[in-house]
């Protein structure tokens, strides 16, 4: 065996199984982009939910409502790049329309940590 300088569990694995396989072609209708946070705020009355505007580069925005208030202060969150699902069929939600989702990893609650991007890249840019 090799001493590794940190140890990874397998209990992610055993809390949430790897999904089926897919092909690599369903995988390539995933759009993954690059977006900047212009704006984050709480939405009333929801405890999970945060607003947050996504700059795509240009005149392109996108309103997301994701599942982070426990884990994130808005403030904390704008100008922030984040990875987001550009081609998700945008949703009906009790406060509005979301559309599109932002890529995080963890359980859910105050254990929620979104993907953080290498200085340089730039919102609109595909996620390969």
């Amino acid at each position: 065996t090799v001493d590794h300088p940190y140890s990874d569990s397998d209990q992610p694995l055993k809390d949430e199984p790897l999904a089926d396989e897919i092909s690599f072609d369903d995988f390539m209708k995933v759009d993954l982009r690059v977006a900047r946070v212009v704006k984050a705020e709480h939405v009333e009355e929801a405890n999970k939910l945060l607003k947050l505007t996504l700059s795509l580069g240009g005149d392109e925005t996108r309103q997301v409502f994701a599942g982070i208030k426990q884990a994130y202060d808005p403030a904390d969150l704008e100008g922030r790049l984040v990875i987001m699902v550009a081609n998700l069929a945008a949703r009906k939600m009790r406060f509005g329309l979301s559309e599109g989702m932002i890529a995080a990893a963890g359980p859910g609650g105050e254990e929620v940590f979104m993907l953080a991007i290498d200085e340089g890249a730039l919102p609109g840019q595909r996620v390969h």
